[in-house]
């Protein structure tokens, strides 16, 4: 039985490239009785049946996001503009705290570095422990390291309108913007078209087209408990052990390392704020009020 993951599914059909080439296949009916959605990314077991491909098998995750549909992803690029517009540590810091609670690497990229200068934003995240790459598309700088990070890897771009997240998809993959134009025509410009979220190889590795992905679903489908949240910001990790009170939420308690840091020049005013609104949001939910 061939195994390979799924690059894309559309109409029911699945898409499986393995090492005997891309199969077009169904999945099996006991997916659905699971309530169990294959997705682009996922590595699947593939049988024949009926004289057809089925997908037999889902094998393990290492994550699965609901929008947009994906698994396995294991770098989550996350583009910002240094202005035009202007960028919000939150919404940065929100996502890259979803990917890091779902086992994925956040790697932020900063474009538009010739119009505004980068220094508010690299002191933000310099002591993040997270990758920031700066991109200038006239002199190619960045892109190497970009390309360096999709070496054998799923890898994805995630970025509000205006950010640059085209013109740096164009600068690294021509020939996805090709394709992917080329699709726009058929379905007619203009139109509010759905298309699928569809995996390229690329320098290694590999990129997920995904139309129309500003950024993660942030509310239900990325959740991240109140007691989770502060593992999700990984410049915290050497100050939590400290803390004076087990399960500290590093909001106001007496004896809280991580707030010592914070005033300490240690860790980010920014991004332990962006934490501080986070727990806020979450601290009442109940995990009953998501199921």
């Amino acid at each position: 039985m061939p195994q390979g993951y799924i690059t894309k599914g559309i109409g029911g059909f699945y898409y499986v490239k393995t090492e005997e080439g891309l199969l077009e296949c169904k999945a099996k009916g006991i997916f659905r009785k699971k309530r169990i959605t294959p997705v682009a990314g996922d590595k699947v077991v593939v049988e024949q049946e009926g004289g057809g491909a089925v997908i037999a098998e889902i094998l393990p995750r290492k994550n699965v996001f609901i929008r947009p549909p994906i698994a396995n992803l294991d770098v989550l690029f996350i583009v910002a503009s240094t202005t035009q517009p202007t960028p919000s540590t939150l919404v940065l810091d929100k996502l890259s705290a979803i990917a890091v609670d779902k086992g994925a690497q956040p790697v932020l990229v900063f474009t538009k570095a010739d119009l505004a200068d980068t220094g508010p934003l690299l002191a933000a995240y310099d002591k993040s422990g997270l990758p920031v790459i700066v991109t200038d598309h006239a002199s190619g700088e960045g892109l190497e390291q970009i390309k360096g990070w999709i070496a054998g890897r799923l890898c994805a771009f995630c970025g509000n309108s205006g950010v640059g997240k085209s013109t740096l998809l164009n600068a690294l993959l021509p020939q996805l913007a090709q394709q992917t134009g080329e699709i726009s025509q058929k379905l007619g410009r203009g139109r509010h078209t759905t298309r699928e979220v569809e995996l390229f190889e690329a320098f290694g590795g590999l990129v997920a087209d995904t139309p129309g992905f500003a950024s993660l679903d942030t509310e239900r489908a990325c959740y991240i408990p109140k007691e989770d949240l502060q593992y999700a910001f990984p410049e915290f990790a050497p100050y939590i052990p400290r803390c004076r009170f087990t399960g500290c939420a590093h909001r106001g308690e007496a004896g809280c390392a991580v707030r010592a840091a914070v005033e300490a020049g240690r860790i980010s005013p920014t991004r332990y704020e962006s934490y501080a609104a986070m727990y806020d949001e979450v601290k009442d939910i109940k995990d009953w009020q998501l199921r």
